[in-house]
Order: C-alpha cells, then sequence, then structure tokens
C-alpha cells in the first residue's frame, strides 16, 4: 500500500479520547459520572441499524451513519445545549475536514461523506441515524431515572418528543413502559412483580 497512513493512525488514537469524553449534558440532571461519547455512539449504531430495518432502509448504512455521528467531539468536547447558547460547538463538517487532512484520499472523502450526510438528514438512513440519536438519550435517561435521578425526566421528555420515524416513536412507547431489568427478568424466566 503506497498510502501514508500516519494521519489514519493519529485519528484512531484521537478517536480513543471519546471513551473518556462525558456527555457533559447530564451533569446538569446530578448525574456524577455520566456515559461517554462512545458508550452513547456504540448503543445509537445498534439503534439505528434496528430502525432503519424496520423502516425500510439500509440498516448498516444507518449504523455507519451513527457511529460517526459524533466524532467531531474529540476536538469540540461535548457542547449540550445550554453551551450551544454561549459557544456553538463548531461545523461537524469543518472539524471533520481538518480531522481527516492528510489521510488517503479515499478514507477523507469517505468519512466527509457520512458525516454530510448525517448532517444534511435527508436520507432516509440519515434520519433513522438522528431517530436512533435522540432514542439512545431517551433510553439513558430511562436508566439514569432509575438509578434515582429525577432530573433525567426532562431528556427522556425532550428525546420523544423529537422523534419523527414511526418506528422510533413505537419504540419510544415501548421502552417508556419497561424497566431497565425487565430484560434481564424475561431471560431468567422470572414474572414481574
Amino acid at each position: 500500500m503506497a498510502d501514508d497512513l500516519s494521519a489514519v493512525g493519529r485519528f484512531l488514537y484521537e478517536a480513543g479520547t471519546l471513551k473518556h469524553t462525558r456527555r457533559t449534558g447530564w451533569w446538569m440532571a446530578g448525574v456524577r459520572d455520566p456515559e461517554s461519547v462512545a458508550e452513547h455512539a456504540w448503543r445509537a449504531s445498534l439503534i439505528a441499524s434496528l430502525i432503519a430495518k424496520l423502516e425500510g432502509a439500509d440498516p448498516a448504512k444507518a449504523a455507519y451513519l451513527a457511529v460517526w455521528h459524533d466524532t467531531q467531539e474529540t476536538r469540540t468536547g461535548d457542547v449540550n445545549h445550554l453551551g450551544k447558547k454561549y459557544a456553538p460547538a463548531g461545523d461537524p463538517q469543518a472539524v471533520t475536514a481538518d480531522q481527516t487532512a492528510g489521510m488517503p484520499e479515499a478514507l477523507t472523502a469517505a468519512i466527509r461523506d457520512v458525516v454530510a450526510e448525517y448532517e444534511a438528514r435527508e436520507s432516509p438512513e440519515a434520519v433513522c441515524a438522528r431517530d436512533a440519536d435522540k432514542l439512545e438519550c431517551m433510553l439513558q435517561g430511562i436508566e439514569y431515572k432509575a438509578q434515582g435521578y429525577e432530573n433525567a425526566q426532562r431528556w427522556i421528555d425532550n428525546s420523544r418528543a423529537r422523534l419523527v420515524t414511526e418506528t422510533g416513536r413505537r419504540l419510544a412507547d415501548e421502552l417508556l413502559g419497561q424497566g431497565p431489568l425487565d430484560w434481564l427478568r424475561t431471560a431468567l424466566g422470572e414474572t414481574k412483580p
């Protein structure tokens, strides 16, 4: 392979910082150690693939979009909605252009295209990925509320209100009707108390 991969190597180290970058909005709900951006993106990717499959879109493409949707936060941090009022997080496409500078052109184009598609929110897969981002936030809020963080209700309500796909809304309603450990009770053959 003739292409220099040093920029790719640097990006992979950079991407690893998302495992330590906390989703800052949860601090306002009182959560002391909120999930990382990487944890959020992982579950959002799973959700995106499920929503896309049920919506008749390409599940792999939706998951791909969701995996990349917050990669710019290696450079901007996770700027919550209140923070964006005072300091915009930066244009995701401009950040991505900086992140991919020096990479082989095939990678640069692919990464910039996936971020642009997600940000445009026009393709069925991008709509599914966006819904997955909101649904994952709602799901995380339900889990935090079950841990005693009552203020998470605001994130649950706001995330639910932003869903646009029928599948996303139906899944939200299903999740709101379940508890975070219902899956375990079912797996163990226990009845719900």
